[in-house]
Order: structure tokens, then C-alpha cells, then sequence
């Protein structure tokens, strides 16, 4: 189940170079509400959706939290929303991860693709190696929150400015060489994802991945963020907002 309504925005917080976190008001979408999971937000000004990842939820106080990147005109209209404005969402929409209970957890994030994987690593504090990927040491964010969460983090930048220099996979290689890992969950670029599923189905361990993808409704009747998918040797294309975000990483053709 879904809803859409106009929520008070309780909170807007700069995390970094064009990186916002924003807390809505919406009991009714927190109650829903799975890790990886997304919302479609209307920018003031702008008559099409902005699909956002959902990045945390607060039961208690009945709060939706979004982690986004300014990428363009859309998002940057929201960005310019402030704590007592309102947030026109639909939400929550798609499918989000299965979280195993036992085993440990390998988090990829690639980017924007990290907020998605946030509400994971405060459902299953323990056993839990977060692998987070950004471009430099300005783009990092949420990096301590999982560390609060008591997750083992990984920092991976291009530019070496922090942490380890180079890709999440090399990181991701030695985690899988030391057994025990019961799933890894992705998210991030498309080259990035195929990279890890690659890694994983060479280890032999299951991959869950969320797809990035342009939406336009975001409920599966458009069908304008479709993506080829492979089940039971059949190919045919599956809907990223309804059939996904989430994919099992082998039923998807990168």
C-alpha cells in the first residue's frame, strides 16, 4: 500500500557538496516502509515525479528520512524546501531488500546509491561490513552514521583522498575471502552493480541489487524505467519501480 499527500518537512540538514537529508511528517508511509524502498516526489515548479530513495524511517515519531544528491533542476527545487514547507510524496513505492538473519552482511553504496542501504545497517547492527564508495572526500556522507550503528565501514574514493583508492571491489573481494558471508546488497551505479554481482557470483554468494533507473509514474504503468531481466532462461523486461528496485543481482542483464 502507498499514499500521497503533502508532508510537513520536520527537518532539512546539509550532509555535503549538494547533499541533502530531509525528515518528512508521514506516519502512514513510515508504517509501510522496507529498507530499499523509494518515494516519488513532486519539485515545486515541475509537473514530473523525482524517485528517492527512502533512507530511514522513525515508527515512533512517524518520520520518513530522504538522503539526495542535487543532480538537476528537479532536485534542486526540493533542495530549496525548507523545515515547515511541505513535500508532495507518493510513497512508499517498489520492493525492497530480504534481509537474511544470520550470516554476515556485505553493504555495497556507490554514491547516492548509499542512502538506500542506511535503514539495513540500523535493522541488523551486528555482523554488518558496509562498503562505501564516493568520488572525494567532499562527496562523503553518512559514513559515521553507519559507524554508529556498529557496522564495520570501508571508505573507497576515486581520488584516494580518504580511505582506500579505487573501486568497492577490490574491498569486496577480500570480505568474501574470508567466509561467511551470507548476502551482499548493492547499490550505485550500473557498472559498479555488475562489477559486485560479477565478484559474487564468483564467490558463490547470493547479490541483491537496486537499480538507479529514470521513472516516470512510479508505479509500474508507464513502463518508462524498464530493464532486461533473465528467469528460468527466459529474458523480458521488468518495470525497476514496481518489479524492483530490488532485484535478485543474477535475474538482471547489465
Amino acid at each position: 500500500m502507498y499514499f500521497t499527500g503533502s508532508f510537513p518537512i520536520v527537518e532539512k540538514k546539509s550532509l555535503g557538496a549538494e547533499i541533502y537529508s530531509v525528515k518528512i511528517a508521514a506516519p502512514d508511509i513510515a508504517a509501510e516502509s522496507t529498507a530499499g524502498q523509494f518515494a516519488n516526489v513532486l519539485a515545486p515548479g515541475f509537473t514530473l515525479r523525482r524517485p528517492i530513495s527512502i533512507c530511514d524511517i522513525d515508527n515512533i515519531e512517524g518520520t520518513v528520512r530522504f538522503v539526495f544528491e542535487v543532480r538537476g533542476e528537479g532536485t534542486k527545487a526540493i533542495a530549496n524546501l525548507s523545515a515547515g514547507d511541505t513535500m508532495d510524496v507518493v510513497g512508499p513505492l517498489g520492493n525492497g531488500f530480504d534481509i537474511p538473519e544470520e550470516g554476515r552482511l556485505v553493504l555495497v553504496g556507490g554514491g547516492i546509491g548509499v542512502p538506500p542501504l542506511y535503514r539495513i545497517s540500523k535493522l541488523r547492527t551486528r555482523d554488518i561490513t558496509a562498503i562505501l564508495g564516493f568520488r572525494s572526500y567532499d562527496k562523503i556522507f553518512l559514513d559515521q552514521e553507519f559507524r554508529k550503528n556498529g557496522n564495520n565501514v570501508i571508505l573507497c574514493t576515486d581520488d584516494g583522498s580518504v580511505g582506500r583508492k579505487g573501486l568497492v571491489t577490490e574491498p569486496l573481494a577480500e570480505e568474501l575471502d574470508k567466509g561467511g558471508v551470507s548476502a551482499v546488497m548493492a547499490c550505485g551505479p550500473a557498472p559498479m552493480l555488475r562489477a559486485v554481482a560479477d565478484e559474487c557470483k564468483k564467490h558463490g554468494v547470493k547479490c541483491q541489487v537496486s537499480l538507479e533507473q529514470r521513472m516516470g509514474c512510479g508505479v509500474g504503468a508507464c513502463v518508462v524505467c524498464s530493464c532486461m531481466t533473465v528467469r528460468d532462461g527466459e529474458e523480458f523486461y521488468s518495470r525497476v519501480c514496481k518489479d524492483g528496485p530490488v532485484f535478485d543481482a543474477e535475474e538482471v542483464k547489465f
